[in-house]
């Protein structure tokens, strides 16, 4: 069995279509199931709670992942950010705090036209961060509300349990951290991302994936930025230039002390 976590309603559901074949009696309800299976010691409880937001009980067959635990807390959700970068090898870091994207409902694009005034004002201050936590032993779960992409590059990797996780693939995850560098431990670890990814990292992906993702606010820059910085190859780096830089970009958000650097047009943190 490839899934190890499981809901009360999704092992209600399994009881429900296995009832004849198994010859289990109409009285053996969903609660004695899980308690003979417990008492055997097939299914362990896994416990998320949190201080402001509905804990939640999973329960566990066998051995699973904190990742596959986090994943169950939101249908079709996927694992991102930091989280990703770990899970494709790009910090040795473990990380103590896992990202989980459940994407919004489609919203329209902003009509009115993306002016310099407007790009200060939306990166004067600090990065939003979501506050929809939960705890789960060592881990702290962060549900992000993340852009409708239609799940774009994302898809399985099997977790060391043998379960299947789903996970931005390499690509989309260096643009969500360069978006959000927050969720990755800040500029100085995405930097880091971008270095490990080098020899792996599919300039056509990343492109057709930025295009696809269909951002107000000129990302390439920061990402060309962020390539150069790490040693890319000026043939892939072009690339990103030859988008256009028509206006002054930002790295994060909230940067004080500053430099600019006039190629990519982007303002940075000093000593950066």
């Amino acid at each position: 069995m490839n899934k190890h976590v499981f809901t009360e309603g999704e092992l209600g559901v399994i009881l429900s279509q296995n009832r004849a074949t198994w010859k289990i009696p109409d009285y053996f309800n969903k609660s004695r199931l899980i308690s003979f299976l417990a008492e055997a010691g097939k299914l362990s409880t896994a416990e998320i709670v949190s201080e402001h937001y509905r804990s939640a009980t999973r329960y566990i067959w066998g051995t699973a992942s904190p990742f596959a635990i986090a994943l169950s807390l939101r249908s079709s959700a996927y694992l991102s950010h930091g989280t990703a970068v770990f899970l494709h090898g790009l910090t040795d870091q473990i990380p103590k705090v896992l990202y989980i994207n459940k994407e919004q409902s489609t919203k329209p694009r902003p009509s009115s036209a993306l002016t310099p005034e407007a790009l200060a004002r939306a990166f004067s201050g600090q990065q939003r961060r979501s506050v929809y936590t939960f705890k789960y032993e060592n881990w702290t779960m962060v549900l992000l509300s993340g852009k409708n992409t239609g799940r774009l590059e994302v898809g399985p990797i099997a977790a060391d349990t043998g379960e299947p996780i789903e996970v931005t693939r390499l690509e989309r995850t260096l643009i969500d951290i360069t978006v959000r560098p927050a969720y990755a431990g800040g500029i100085y670890q995405v930097l880091e991302a971008y270095k490990a990814a080098k020899d792996r990292l599919s300039v056509n992906t990343l492109m057709a994936t930025l295009k696809k993702l269909d951002y107000v606010y000129p990302y390439h820059q920061a990402i060309g930025f962020y390539m150069e910085r790490a040693g890319y190859e000026e043939s892939r780096t072009e690339r990103l230039l030859k988008l256009g830089t028509s206006l002054d970009f930002y790295l994060a958000h909230g940067i004080k002390d500053r430099e600019y650097d006039s190629k990519w047009r982007l303002f940075y943190p000093k000593g950066f």
